[in-house]
């Protein structure tokens, strides 16, 4: 489906653009179906033109996110009522092209605003609303099916049976553990994952909440699906960006206050949580065990939401909230589950997929793989070599052995001036600095 959007001042030249296949948030007609008061909305605009110093009608509206008629229009028609703003001409008869500076009076207005919040940027949406579009795009809605599992992860070496789990567990849009040993590939599976979650969410930049900003849009975890100037050529409410599905990844820095609305006593406004923004994609938890918190705590936090798909955040004047907690969710640990966490815990997590040590069949089918990729001709006998050290460090085979052993040999052979090759030497050069073993106190045994 294509659509043209029609010249105008300050939106890019015409073009075709392709619309995602989602449910769009339609362009509001009026103040009232914004959804929000005038009193935030003439805010926003203060406070922005304050930072700016002169804005058109058409760029306060593109900053804003809304359009420019009977809303952008309305908006400024009150401030200019109210003597806080003034016209200083336009380049042509077309309102969007009027000229706006803020006056002495306006200034003292945008100082107050900015006292009470910081946020400036596109206009956000009401919790409501945001609720609903979650609802709309649920990550219940993507399915793979078993062809997808095997063309997404025919570059890694997987046992079949681990496969056939994945497959259900990622149609489950629930919860999933996935453990086992370090280096077999855990974190690079859930990669793998995100690749599945086909199509695109609608995210919003900013939430509004009793008056209050929650934003949302991240840069870091949200990946525009168009550029700014495509999006801008696509008729539908700007406060909205167009994104792949999210993913969210944490490790050792999340705690407890990283999973309730972060409050910015100086900017008067909350950074919404991990999860709020990993709504519609995957939030993975990597290195499970390992965070500041305990696994008991983190887990009693999510007992709810695990079970109800629904999560409680907290407002700093107490007020309670209720989000979607709407993702897959993958706990990804090196640890024993068993020391983890409870049975209670456990069951809350419908999918546990061990991940092993790959077998020497295994070992070897990746370092083929591996060689081929590097430009590397194989030999069996250097496998045979290779093996031979984890009999001597008495070491379990991990995937990732070959391909760093393989990085061991080229960073040798390129000190050496030598074509990288998997020549006894070399790999004996390699396996010597690489494979190290460990007495019961955790020190190299030699």
């Amino acid at each position: 489906m294509t659509l043209t959007r029609p010249p105008g001042v300050g939106a890019p030249p015409p073009a075709t653009v392709e619309i995602p296949r989602i449910p769009m948030p339609a362009e509001p007609q009026s103040i009232e179906q914004t959804g929000l008061s005038m009193g935030l909305l003439t805010d926003l605009a203060l406070k922005t033109l304050y930072l700016r110093g002169q804005m058109t009608l058409g760029e306060i509206a593109i900053s804003l996110g809304l359009p420019v008629a009977n809303v952008g229009d309305k908006i400024m028609d009150f401030l200019k009522t109210e003597r806080l703003v003034e016209i200083r001409g336009g380049a042509s008869l077309s309102a969007a092209t009027y000229q706006f500076v803020i006056t002495e009076k306006g200034a003292e207005k945008a100082q107050e605003a900015l006292a009470r919040s910081q946020y400036i940027g596109r206009a956000p949406v009401p919790l409501a609303v945001y609720v609903a579009a979650v609802q709309r795009q649920s990550i219940a809605n993507v399915r793979v099916n078993q062809e997808d599992i095997v063309r997404a992860f025919a570059h890694l070496v997987i046992p079949r049976e681990t496969l056939t789990q994945l497959g259900p567990a990622i149609n489950s849009g629930r919860s999933i553990f996935l453990f086992g040993p370090p280096g077999n590939g855990k974190t690079t599976i859930a990669e793998v994952m995100i690749g599945l979650l086909r199509g695109e969410v609608v995210l919003p930049y900013a939430v509004e909440v009793d008056g209050q900003v929650i934003k949302v849009f991240d840069q870091v975890y949200h990946r525009p699906a168009l550029d700014l100037a495509a999006q801008e050529r696509i008729r539908f409410d700007h406060r909205w960006v167009i994104s792949r599905r999210p993913i969210v990844m944490t490790g050792g820095e999340l705690t407890l206050e990283t999973l309730d609305l972060i409050w910015d006593e100086t900017s008067k406004m909350y950074e919404a949580p991990f999860q709020m923004k990993a709504n519609g994609g995957i939030f993975m938890v990597d290195d499970f065990g390992r965070q500041r918190v305990s696994p008991r705590d983190l887990l009693n936090r999510w007992i709810v939401p695990l079970e109800k798909r629904v999560d409680y955040l907290t407002l700093h004047t107490g007020k309670k909230i209720e989000i979607p907690f709407d993702m897959l969710i993958v706990f990804s640990t090196n640890l024993d589950p068993a020391d983890l966490v409870d049975e209670a815990f456990l069951r809350r997590i419908r999918y546990k997929i061990g991940i092993g040590s790959p077998t020497v069949e295994q070992y070897e089918e990746i370092l083929r793989r591996l060689c081929a990729r590097k430009q590397i001709e194989y030999r069996a006998e250097a496998l045979s070599q290779i093996l031979a050290y984890y009999r001597k460090k008495k070491i379990e085979l991990r995937s990732c052995h070959p391909r760093d052993v393989l990085d061991q040999i080229i960073d040798t052979a390129r000190f050496l001036q030598r074509t990288p090759a998997l020549e006894p030497d070399l790999v004996d050069m390699a396996c010597e600095s690489y494979f190290v073993s460990l007495n019961s106190d955790g020190v190299p045994a030699g």
